[in-house]
């Protein structure tokens, strides 16, 4: 690992850990030292860290999985929702809805029930409705979009979850762990690396940081994007080519059809005259 590699992640604070008093023993492989009561963390092993999250990150996002983003805490919350949407992903950054994994169907009906709202306003049918009626639908449209609005193309459980503080978020972590869904995370000082699959040792709680993390991140999951649209792409113009061969073929064959048929009609208009010659002949 070179220093200009570091050297980022340390401008950005991402060394940073918690007071000394509140760390996680699990921690301490990732821990540097200890200066003014406060845990700095090692540069080299985040990066390590966070350049295998970023190669799995690319396998699933190149299988065309959906990949999860949770942050619910203020200073994170802009910085996920700008970062998955470049990407396109789904992400939640208001209050986790219990069960939004393990209950994943009901959850859907939610979305579709908004879905629904919108179909009556476009159809007509909301302005017949009463006033009160109408009010009550748009407050329940409002709440909708505000927990569920970011996960309407989430259509079935993502391939993976990316969250950046454990231990905020720890009943999207359970439930990820329940169904086995690989959990990709911003880990503190503070915080047991053990329950997560993919951690990346950082400060979860300066923006810079998150900033800097999630740049790496959704440039991973964009590279994963891309090889799988070549993907598409090359397997459609082997399909075309297939085509075309096929159609060739068909089209090659026929025409031969077309002369073998035609010689042997030959072949029999021939043999007619040659026995009409020799009648005639016979009967001279």
């Amino acid at each position: 690992m070179t220093k200009n590699e570091i050297k980022p992640l340390l401008e950005a604070g991402v060394h940073f850990g918690h007071l000394t008093r509140k760390w996680n023993p699990n921690m301490s492989p990732y821990i540097f030292m200890e200066k003014n009561g406060i845990h700095l963390i090692n540069l080299y092993k985040t990066a390590t860290k966070l350049d295998e999250a970023c190669q799995a990150l690319t396998k699933i996002a190149s299988s065309g999985r959906k990949i999860l983003f949770v942050a619910t805490k203020k200073q994170a919350k802009e910085i996920v929702s700008k970062s998955a949407l470049d990407v396109k992903m789904p992400y939640i950054t208001e209050r986790w809805p219990g069960g939004m994994l393990t209950n994943f169907v009901t959850i859907r009906k939610a979305v579709k029930k908004m879905s629904a709202i919108d179909r009556t306003k476009e159809d007509g049918t909301f302005n017949s409705l009463s006033k009160k009626e109408k009010l009550q639908i748009n407050r329940l449209r409002e709440k909708l979009e505000k927990n569920l609005g970011s996960i309407t193309e989430m259509t079935r459980l993502p391939g993976a979850i990316f969250v950046v503080d454990i231990r905020r978020e720890h009943i999207a972590i359970r439930e990820a762990q329940k169904l086995n869904i690989p959990i990709f995370a911003m880990v503190d000082t503070n915080c047991d690396p053990r329950e997560v699959d993919y951690p990346i040792p950082s400060n979860d709680d300066a923006s810079k940081s998150i900033a800097l993390i999630l740049n790496h991140i959704s440039k991973s999951i964009q590279d994963g994007l891309s090889e799988r649209q070549e993907q598409k792409e090359e397997e459609k113009r082997i399909e075309e080519k297939e085509q075309s061969e096929t159609k060739e073929t068909k089209e090659g064959s026929k025409s031969e059809s077309v002369e073998t048929e035609s010689e042997t009609n030959e072949m029999v208009s021939g043999e007619k005259k040659k026995r009409t010659r020799k009648t005639i002949k016979k009967e001279n």
